[in-house]
């Protein structure tokens, strides 16, 4: 069955199959399901589910290897998706369901959308049994020597000409426009 297969069986005019009317153990089935039929579609292993307050879901799989973009694990495609479609950057009162327990971006991105709450299948040690170890980032803020990964650091500009640090922020904050998130 493909990830096309699933999105319209899981999509059908069926009330049964309606995404309404599944329960949670469903929507963690359907995740593993699309997570395996990606694997035969060039794509990595993980599979997700974002499921609104109001019942809609949204699929997502893992596209990294297939567009050569590092942030195209299955949980960020399934938040994109949901949100280009509602036409909203905040998904407050969703689950997020996943077919591996999500990672530091990941979580990071359920965050700034707003998700309620995530459920997953398999976790980050069953993973990494099978060659997704990814303790390192996961290690990263529990560790006191991070910068020996990837050193973060922040940078005072001196020079006359320099643009202040919160310029950006201010005229932000001077727009009538903007969008509070």
């Amino acid at each position: 069955m493909t990830a096309t297969d699933l999105h319209t069986t899981f999509h059908s005019n069926n009330p049964q199959h309606s995404p309404a009317a599944q329960e949670p153990h469903e929507f963690l089935t359907r995740a593993i399901r699309l997570a395996t039929a990606n694997v035969h579609n060039s794509g990595g292993p993980f599979g997700a589910v974002i499921v609104t307050k109001d019942g809609t879901a949204f699929d997502g799989v893992n596209r990294v290897t297939a567009s050569n973009d590092p942030t195209a694990h299955a949980e960020v495609t399934a938040i994109r998706n949901a949100c280009r479609e509602l036409g909203t950057f905040d998904l407050s009162g969703a689950t997020l369901y996943t077919s591996c327990e999500p990672c530091p971006m990941c979580l990071s991105s359920a965050l700034w959308a707003r998700v309620e709450r995530v459920v997953f299948a398999a976790d980050r040690h069953d993973a990494a049994s099978v060659g997704f170890d990814d303790a390192v980032f996961y290690e990263y803020f529990e560790n006191s020597d991070r910068d020996a990964l990837m050193p973060v650091a922040r940078l005072h500009l001196t020079a006359e000409d320099a643009p202040e640090v919160l310029e950006p922020f201010n005229t932000w904050n001077t727009l009538d426009s903007r969008i509070d998130y």
